[in-house]
């Protein structure tokens, strides 16, 4: 019985692991110690698509629609790697065939000791009928053995976060692309913060490193993540950020890269780390910027998937000495520091219940936006709404990209709404409405975990409303802007 991890059956059907994880708990789709069998896939998704390159294009458009970077799975691993990916499979192989052999024979003789006996007959009719697997099974088996090659599994313990390696991406760049904070520093092969062990499979070295592990590690099967791609499935044992406390602070200077209005009122502000000194943060968490002699914690925009990208959505604010320096006097190319990461407004990765985000007005939309990211890149939610909740249309100031994300991705849902004067201030009748609007496309609240960030006043409304209408308190997370 060939079986296939979870990530990668979601891959195969085109879904999300959340999504199979909803078959899974409510009995729909069987599963042995975590692995699906392509027979079960397939009955369980009779209407998929299984041409080779399906689940590659959906991935591409997501990523190069949606986040607006390079599309990974266009580089491809060098010729040695994949060499060394095609003996590794080819051995495998080897061994399937070798154990299918031997179990035919035991069979086989199974079946002569029996011969005449009820048993007997009955094991007669299942190895005539019941041995073979259907086309849509083998053209399952097939795909998976080509994304084998070109997109290892990766398996982390004891957190059990699961990512692919894929085209030219060392281990730590693919954990990264994936959403994973996996510990590290440089990520340039020196410092050594990325060491992990590698319980299971195998790995080359593809890049220079300075950093000198010891005989008893490398025999010990300790490597450098950052300078080492997968030859095969892997199972690492590696250090993995889950919560805010557990990323230390640090100061870095960025670049200015880009600097775009993404409205009249409010500016992209994107800035670039080293490639040796690089900001690790959590989703949904804020940094400190300093710029024309004074400074401001703002949260970041952007997805840690991004790697060395820093995203920023700065306001217009007349008379703001911050504010007025970013849209008048900074430049691209200009220093500036940066400190963080600060903030608990982080996604709850053990939690496979469909996502909720409310944001509230213009300040509530960055924080939200990295934590969407985010979970997009682990693909572990089943579903996922949007409600952006502006005083006025104008605080929609990025509907572009949340409309590609509803066009772009399965189970996603954006829906702008408009709550009118009151917003910012006193709460107001007008702020129940636009609560009771969301609550009128929700369901059952205590099946989802929600996410709230904006004004204060806003989101203690919003808290003291969601609980009071059945969300439990503990799947409610909050960020405020002060």
């Amino acid at each position: 019985m060939q079986l296939l991890t979870l990530s990668r059956a979601a891959r195969l059907a085109g879904v999300t692991r959340g999504v199979l994880q909803k078959k899974v708990r409510e009995g729909e789709l069987p599963s042995f110690e975590g692995m699906i069998r392509a027979e079960d896939l397939v009955r369980a998704f009779p209407g998929t698509q299984l041409q080779d390159d399906s689940e590659l294009a959906r991935v591409s458009r997501i990523k190069e629609r949606a986040f607006a970077r390079r599309v990974y799975e266009g580089a491809l691993p060098d010729k040695e790697v994949l060499a060394a990916r095609l003996g590794a499979l080819g051995r495998e192989l080897a061994e399937a065939k070798s154990h299918s052999i031997r179990l035919q024979a035991i069979l086989a003789e199974l079946r002569q000791r029996l011969d005449g006996q009820a048993l007997g007959g009955w094991l007669k009719q299942q190895l005539e009928t019941g041995m073979t697997v259907g086309d849509d099974a083998q053209e399952i088996h097939a795909q998976d053995g080509v994304m084998r090659v070109m997109t290892p599994h990766v398996k982390v313990v004891p957190g059990g976060q699961e990512f692919f390696v894929e085209g030219a991406d060392t281990v730590l760049e693919a954990a990264l692309h994936a959403g994973i904070a996996m510990a590290y520093g440089c990520s340039g092969g020196n410092c050594g913060e990325c060491k992990a062990r590698v319980v299971a499979g195998s790995v080359r070295k593809v890049r220079h490193h300075d950093y000198r592990l010891t005989q008893a590690e490398k025999l010990a099967g300790w490597a450098l993540m950052c300078s080492c791609t997968a030859l095969t499935d892997l199972v690492i044992e590696a250090q993995v950020a889950r919560f805010a406390g557990e990323i230390p602070e640090q100061r870095v200077t960025a670049h200015v890269r880009k600097m775009e209005n993404l409205s009249d009122e409010v500016m992209l502000l994107e800035l670039l780390t080293p490639r040796t000194e690089r900001l690790r943060f959590l989703a949904g968490q804020s940094a400190r910027l300093e710029v024309g002699g004074t400074g401001a914690t703002w949260p970041i925009a952007s997805c840690p998937c991004e790697e060395r990208r820093l995203h920023f959505h700065v306001r217009r604010n007349p008379g703001n000495v911050l504010s007025d320096y970013v849209f008048g006097r900074l430049r691209v190319g200009e220093a500036v520091p940066v400190s963080g990461p600060v903030g608990e407004f982080v996604l709850r990765e053990d939690s496979a219940r469909p996502l909720v985000f409310i944001a509230w007005g213009w300040e509530g939309f960055a924080p939200v936006k990295s934590v969407i990211e985010h979970a997009l890149a682990q693909e572990t939610a089943e579903s996922i709404e949007l409600y952006w909740i502006g005083a006025n249309a104008s605080d929609h100031y990025y509907t572009k990209l949340c409309r590609s994300w509803n066009e772009a991705i399965d189970n996603f849902r954006f829906v702008p709404m408009v709550a009118g004067a009151g917003l910012h201030g006193e709460v107001t009748q007008a702020v129940r409405s636009a609560l009771s609007g969301v609550l009128a496309g929700l369901g059952n609240l205590a099946e989802r975990d929600v996410y709230v960030a904006g004004d204060p006043a806003q989101v203690d409304a919003a808290r003291e409303y969601l609980v009071g209408h059945g969300l439990p308190g503990a799947q409610l997370v909050a960020w405020t802007s002060r």
